[in-house]
C-alpha cells in the first residue's frame, strides 16, 4: 500500500498534500531552492582550521526532516574529508530549540525513499553511527528542547553540555505512539542505565537540565548565561591539542563504549513500522490540532500533551 503523510491520515488539511509534495520534488528548480534554503538553516563555521561549528537556525522550531538530513550529511562529508578538523560544536541558533523532533508533516515516502549512505544504512542512523564515529571529538551545547531527532544527534556527540535553565531533553515517541528511531535504544542505556533509559524511552517525559545531568544524560548542566562560554573554551582547548594524541584516544573510547553499527538499523526499523499505524496517527492527530510543529506554545509542556491523549 502507498505511504501518506502521517498527518495527512489524520488530519486532513492540516498537512501538506502528498500530491502537492510530490510535485514539488519533481521540479528541479524547485530541488535547488530547498537545497540553497536548507543550507541556511544548517550553518557550517569554520572558526578555525581545527575547530568548526555547526549551528542550526531553521525557527521557528528546527524541525529536522529529509531535506535538513541531506543537508547534515553533506557537512558531515567536508569533516570527514578535512585532515585538519579537531574538534567539532553543534548548538542553535533558535532560541528554545535545539531541534524540536523529526518532521511528521512531511509524506513518509520522502523518509523512506532516500538512498542508503556509505554504510548502507538508511541515512538518518547512517548519519547517526558516522557522526559517533568522527575523528574529530563532536560536542552538542543544549539550548532549549531536544525531542527525538535532537536527542538522539547528541546522544551521537561525544560530550553533551546543556542550559540548566533552559535545557529539555526527551524521546517523545513512546507518548505518541510510535517507536524512536535515531538510535537511542542502543545509546541511552550505556550512557544511563538500563533503568534510566527505560525511564526516559518509555516514559516519554521531559527532562530538565538538572536532571539530565544527574541522569547521565549530559555531561554537566551550566548556568545558561555561562554554557557558551564553557562550550567554546572546552572546544579551543582541545582544537590546540595534539591532533594523533586526541584521535587516537578518541578511537580507543569508541571502542569501549560505542553500540555496534548494527544495532542502529533495527531502531529506524522500528519507528519507520510503528509510525504507521492507524492508533500512531491518531495520537500524533491530536497533537497536531494541538499545533504541533506549528504553535511553539505546545512544546513548553509536550511531555504532559503526549500523556493527555484520550480517545
Amino acid at each position: 500500500m502507498k505511504l501518506k503523510s502521517i498527518i495527512a491520515a489524520v488530519a486532513a488539511g492540516v498537512a501538506l498534500s502528498a500530491t502537492g509534495a510530490a510535485l514539488a520534488e519533481s521540479a528541479p528548480a524547485q530541488k535547488a531552492s530547498a537545497a540553497s534554503e536548507a543550507s541556511a538553516r544548517i550553518q557550517l563555521i569554520k572558526k578555525s582550521p581545527a575547530y568548526w561549528k555547526i549551528t542550526l537556525n531553521n525557527p521557528p522550531l528546527n524541525i529536522v526532516g529529509p531535506t535538513e538530513v541531506r543537508e547534515l550529511v553533506k557537512i558531515l562529508e567536508q569533516i570527514e574529508a578535512d585532515p585538519n578538523v579537531q574538534v567539532v560544536v553543534v548548538d542553535s541558533a533558535v532560541p528554545d530549540q535545539f531541534i524540536a523532533h523529526y518532521d511528521l508533516l512531511k509524506p513518509l515516502e520522502d523518509s523512506t525513499g532516500m538512498a542508503p549512505g556509505p554504510t548502507g544504512m538508511h541515512p538518518v542512523p547512517d548519519f547517526m553511527v558516522r557522526f559517533a564515529r568522527l575523528a574529530p571529538v563532536t560536542i552538542v551545547s543544549i539550548r532549549g528542547r531536544a525531542t527525538g531527532i535532537g536527542s538522539e544527534l547528541a546522544l551521537a556527540a561525544d560530550m553533551r553540555f546543556a542550559s540548566r535553565e533552559k535545557a529539555v531533553l526527551s524521546q517523545w515517541e513512546v507518548g505518541a505512539g510510535f517507536a524512536p528511531g535515531g538510535g537511542p535504544m542502543a545509546r541511552l542505556p550505556r550512557l544511563v542505565g538500563r533503568g534510566r533509559a527505560m525511564e526516559i524511552l518509555i516514559g516519554s517525559d521531559d527532562i530538565n537540565g538538572d536532571l539530565a545531568e544527574k541522569y547521565g544524560y549530559v555531561n554537566r548542566a551550566l548556568p545558561d548565561a555561562e554554557l557558551d562560554g564553557f562550550v567554546d573554551a572546552l572546544a579551543t582547548r582541545i582544537a590546540g591539542f595534539d591532533r594523533t594524541a586526541v584521535v587516537e584516544t578518541k578511537k580507543l573510547v569508541n571502542l569501549a563504549s560505542l553500540p555496534p553499527d548494527s544495532e542502529m538499523t533495527p531502531n529506524w526499523n522500528a519507528f519507520i513500522s510503528t509510525v504507521q499505524r492507524p492508533a500512531a496517527q491518531e495520537r500524533v492527530g491530536a497533537l497536531v490540532k494541538q499545533g504541533l510543529q506549528k504553535d511553539s506554545s505546545i512544546y513548553k509542556d509536550l511531555g504532559k500533551r503526549t500523556a493527555a491523549f484520550k480517545k
